[in-house]
């Protein structure tokens, strides 16, 4: 019967097919563990250890398993969450006795191999609220309590789960959790924790400050020490290192989580955004330019005042302020009185009449609404490099990574429901030509499916998930399908790079978008003289450029290429006498369009050597008195080593070479406006 329900642990057991390495299931693209009761004839494959798609069971359990370790050597500590995460997992505690110490981490990771290593089985129950909330209560966990409500308000079923814990006198230890997590404690295999951090519960920088515990877990030492090894390169190549090491970036408390571009830095920037640009030239896309801040009655038409308000920077101007002051003359006084805070919190909401632009889809709504449309101007590609600013919680800013203010290679498509596979296609041949620029060879793409919150109707969600799926059917490119991880207002495509130390990025996006145009109500006239409704694309190739900057400098670990760097060439004097030969051969190069820099210092010339190497221009050139009687340079490449002899002319032909960013063929580019509906894929 269809309502009968059992664990794939009975249901692989009553079949023959129960192994001990086999740790989850996976039901309709999700992971399910051999715990959690399914309809009896569930279809299901098992995921065995080393399959990939079982790390984040096995990172799951290992969370769990240090917080007991923790707790068991740190009495008084008390636990809240412990996700797995895409490099390993991590728990937030609140201990009373201070910070955790890198000795800390040893005694709870020995701690740990001793759980590991009794094999303990984990187990589930269902519990109601009343049940676990009592139960947590009483043993003073205020945080999990805290979860428990959360949980109890959404109307969700609450499960507990127990791993053999030992020492402990009642023989486990237990925590509140959807799972999934292994059958025993056995299968977590190699186990390593790596860093402490601060973090705000629900990361809120008005909430306590917890100590974030890292680490990672996989079912070999072999594959940990691999992992090991990549960790330390990461940390030499770190963006926020080289950012200040290359002299490309600054932070100031002054302005929390906002960017400082240094000369340098500015200069890769500025080169990021020309390259893009460029290439817009080719691909059809028009470019403009918009405010910065809107009425807030803009972002109460596209829905993000009511959906995205905690994310924005919201402004009161001294003009509202003073109307509203002037309109109640006992503002002032009832501001400080006794029970005012809620007239306060209306008067301040009464307040705001603008806001800072979080992104750029609303404005170029306006754009497209401005004036009556013809289906002969569809396809529209409309591109924006304007400033957007996010308030991003204290607790996640990070680096570039994860700032306040940013800019995007955005880019906004209005176009009809036929155009579709025309316009997407066109658009994955210019993301593929931006990859292979900045050599991100290996991209996996994931087609993003319909949530159960949505808008607009199947047929439309039909006809823009085939429209995705067809275009990367005929170019014959490999993806992945995420069954209810669309966006709420149409399907996506997301782009996930491999950097150079095989780590994995989102980086492009393209997103079919129904909402927009109906809430700002667009119309295009068709060649039936009737209004219809355009479909609008989101897009972005590198999307943040301040995250993509972090990304690919980590990528290249601050090598930039020769078309990207902010000096191409830097020239060094043996002393004093080869300066006037230094400034004659940058005026030569510099005529040819050539960035260089000239060290003419009185410093030793093996101080220079270092301090060049250390900057890794592309090349570098030692000018002595031989070079300088020749009138000759003798070019040493970053990449190729010693170049030898050669005048000045030759030297620049080879620079001038590497100076222009890579192009594929222009006929990947996409077609004129008027032609868009006949773009082959």
């Amino acid at each position: 019967m269809a309502d009968v329900q059992r664990t794939p642990r009975e249901l692989l057991e009553a079949r023959g097919e129960l192994a001990d390495d086999i740790v989850a299931v996976l039901v309709g693209g999700a992971i399910v563990d051999l715990h959690t009761p399914v309809a009896e004839g569930t279809a299901f494959e098992p995921l065995c250890v080393g399959d990939p798609r079982a790390l984040q069971v096995i990172r799951h359990s290992a969370a769990h398993v240090m917080a007991d370790a923790v707790q068991r050597l740190f009495p008084g500590t008390q636990v809240t969450i412990g996700p797995s995460v895409e490099s390993g997992f991590y728990y937030d505690f609140d201990r009373p006795d201070g910070p955790f110490t890198d000795k800390d981490l040893e005694r709870i990771e020995k701690e740990m191999r001793k759980i590991i290593s009794g094999k303990k089985p984990f187990t589930r129950e269902e519990m109601t609220h009343q049940e676990v909330r009592a139960l947590f209560d009483g043993m003073g966990e205020k945080y999990k309590c805290e979860i428990i409500d959360g949980i109890a308000a959404r109307g969700e079923r609450i499960s507990v789960y127990r791993h053999g814990s030992p020492g402990r006198k009642e023989g486990s230890w237990l925590d509140v959790c959807a799972g999934p997590h292994v059958p025993h404690a056995g299968h977590l295999g190699a186990v390593k924790l790596t860093t402490v951090a601060g973090a705000y519960w629900r990361g809120d920088e008005r909430n306590p400050m917890l100590q974030r515990i890292y680490g990672t877990a996989f079912p070999s030492q072999a594959e940990l020490d691999a992992w090991l090894k990549q960790l330390e390169e990461a940390k030499a190549r770190d963006h926020r290192k080289l950012g200040k090491e290359l002299e490309l970036t600054l932070f100031h408390e002054y302005a929390p989580a906002m960017p400082f571009f240094l000369p340098r830095g500015a200069s890769v920037y500025n080169r990021l955004i020309q390259y893009v640009r460029d290439l817009y030239v080719d691909y059809g896309y028009d470019e403009v330019i918009t405010p910065q801040v809107f009425d807030k009655k803009l972002f109460e038409t596209s829905g993000h005042w009511e959906n995205y308000q905690d994310n924005m920077f919201l402004s009161v101007t001294r003009d509202a302020y003073q109307d509203i002051v002037a309109g109640n003359p006992e503002a002032l006084a009832a501001i400080q009185a006794k029970g005012a805070k809620e007239w306060f919190e209306s008067w301040v909401e009464s307040s705001i009449r603008t806001g800072l632009k979080p992104m750029n889809c609303p404005s170029h709504c306006l754009i497209f609404g401005q004036r009556r449309r013809s289906y002969r101007e569809l396809p529209w590609r409309v591109a924006d490099f304007g400033r957007l600013h996010r308030y991003e919680r204290g607790g996640v800013v990070h680096g570039l990574a994860r700032v306040r203010t940013f800019c995007q290679d955005d880019a906004h498509i209005f176009c009809t429901p036929d155009q579709m596979v025309a316009e997407i296609s066109a658009f994955n041949r210019l993301l593929f030509e931006v990859y292979n620029a900045f050599a991100f060879d290996k991209v996996a793409i994931k087609l993003a499916l319909r949530p159960d919150k949505r808008v607009g109707t199947d047929e439309m969600w039909d006809r823009a998930e085939a429209a995705l799926e067809q275009v990367l059917v005929d170019a014959q490119l490999p993806f992945e399908k995420l069954e209810g991880e669309g966006a709420f207002y149409g399907p996506k495509l997301e782009f996930h790079v491999t950097d150079a130390i095989g780590r994995s990025w989102q980086l492009g996006t393209i997103q079919v978008d129904y909402a927009l145009p109906e809430r700002f109500g667009l119309e295009y006239i068709g060649s039936d003289g009737a209004a219809h409704r355009p479909v609008m694309l989101h897009r972005a190739i590198l999307g943040s450029l301040e995250r993509f900057y972090g990304v690919y400098l980590e990528h290249c670990a601050g090598k930039f290429p020769v078309w990207l760097a902010p000096e191409q060439v830097i020239l060094l004097t043996v002393s004093e006498k080869q300066a006037g030969y230094a400034d004659s051969v940058a005026a030569e190069l510099r005529a040819r369009g050539l960035r260089v820099l000239v060290d003419a210092s009185a410093d030793k010339l093996g101080a220079k050597i270092r301090n060049a190497r250390l900057m890794r221009h592309p090349y570098m050139v030692v000018l002595g008195d031989d070079e300088a009687t020749a009138k000759t340079v003798a070019p040493r490449s970053r990449d190729a080593g010693e170049l030898g002899s050669m005048s000045v002319g030759e030297f620049a032909e080879r620079v001038l070479g590497e100076a222009s960013p890579p192009r594929l063929q222009k006929a990947h580019a996409a077609a004129p406006r008027e032609q868009g509906p006949n773009i082959s894929t």
